[in-house]
């Protein structure tokens, strides 16, 4: 079962279009592109909608059209530029704006389809589609309960269909919900073996840290197609688990291979790469790591700590600051931000980040099992 291929067909070609009667000679132009287009001469189709767009500048066809032309070259800069253009002309086409998002996924800007396709999905509640790329969009982001919310209300609607099962279910699974998440697994086995499968149940031994279960399950996905999605990515974290970094390194490089936007892949790198002091190695890949998923608690820790390690003390203090503003109890993050108000001569504010520090490191003990709670032996801070 390839991946959303059905969805991912839509870039395939030109849309339908009848094409609003101008000049006649923008017309003819208009026609032959298309002619062009359909025979595989993209470079001459790009030409011919370039020549209709001179003679009728608003043509929203022979915008999107080119916007199509440029996606099957690649150019999905210009691509997105063209569709862009024609969304202008034609604001409540979903055709456009869905082909205008597709750009966005298959570039590997997923946060930026994500608005697009809201709309789309709200013009067109049935447009299947759109919900899947939508939930893949939400999952590449790290947004699970996006994707539950955007799914789960939705199982009539998709029934057995294997890609919803798997969407769905690889979000439940990453909520650790690995009960409801079984169920799904259960409809894409049901639709015979597939990587796909073995991705899921490899998901399900990676929630309840069976490494070597996830290890067996994942190897088979593998096989089984090796260019699936966050395969290599999930085998390298079981991998890692069992004491393998070198063979885990090996597979999150394949998994980059594949999708150098892969969020795991690249944390993964970045901490290995720092780990062994490869440090403008660990610089490309962390970075990445947080353009992807920005709000990411450790990806955003790691980060600052290679910035502390590299000298760069302004920037991780700008980095730590948003950390523990967005998570006050983050015990590392004050620890780190003491160290870099120390080394900028900040005194106090290293203190009070300490003082932080240890009362977050003393609550979290008196937590542990075991632990004596005041009146009973314990010492209350």
């Amino acid at each position: 079962m390839p991946r959303l291929a059905l969805a991912l067909a839509l870039l395939a070609g030109p849309p339908a279009w009848a094409g609003a009667q101008t000049a006649p000679d923008a017309e003819k132009l208009f026609l032959r592109a298309i002619e062009l287009h359909q025979a595989g001469d993209i470079l001459g189709a790009i030409d011919s909608y370039k020549a209709v767009l001179a003679l009728a500048p608003d043509r929203g066809d022979a915008l999107s059209n080119l916007g199509a032309a440029y996606v099957r070259l690649g150019q999905y800069d210009d691509a997105i530029a063209q569709y862009s253009r024609a969304i202008s002309v034609d604001p409540a086409s979903t055709a456009i704006r869905l082909n205008l998002a597709l750009a966005y996924y298959k570039s590997a800007r997923p946060q930026l389809a994500i608005p697009e396709l809201r709309r789309v999905v709200a013009s067109e509640p049935e447009a299947k589609n759109a919900y899947l790329i939508l939930a893949e969009c939400y999952l590449q982001t790290g947004q699970d309960g996006e994707v539950v919310s955007l799914l789960k209300p939705r199982a009539q609607l998709f029934g057995n269909d294997p890609a919803y099962a798997f969407l769905l279910g690889t979000a439940l699974l990453h909520m650790n919900d690995v009960i409801d998440g079984q169920k799904y697994i259960n409809v894409v086995f049901g639709a015979g073996e597939s990587a796909e499968a073995h991705l899921l149940m490899g998901m399900a031994h990676l929630t309840r840290q069976d490494f070597r279960g996830a290890k067996a399950e994942l190897e088979r996905a593998v096989k089984l197609n090796p260019r699936l999605p966050t395969a290599h990515s999930l085998y390298g974290r079981a991998l890692l688990a069992l004491g393998e970094p070198e063979a885990a390194e090996r597979a999150f490089r394949r998994e980059l291979d594949l999708n150098v936007n892969d969020f795991e892949a690249n944390l993964q790198m970045g901490h290995m790469r720092r780990g062994v002091q490869k440090l403008d190695d660990a610089a490309i890949y962390l970075e990445r790591a947080n353009t992807i998923r920005p709000g990411d608690l450790t990806a955003r820790q790691l980060l600052a700590s290679l910035r502390l390690q590299t000298g760069r003390t302004d920037e991780a203090v700008v980095i730590l600051e948003a950390i523990v503003k967005d998570a006050p109890d983050m015990i590392e993050a004050h620890v780190q931000l003491a160290t870099a108000y120390n080394r900028l001569k900040r005194p106090e504010d290293a203190q009070r980040e300490r003082e932080i520090a240890e009362r977050l490191t003393a609550e979290a003990q008196a937590k542990q099992p075991g632990a004596k709670g005041p009146g009973k032996g314990g010492v209350e801070k």
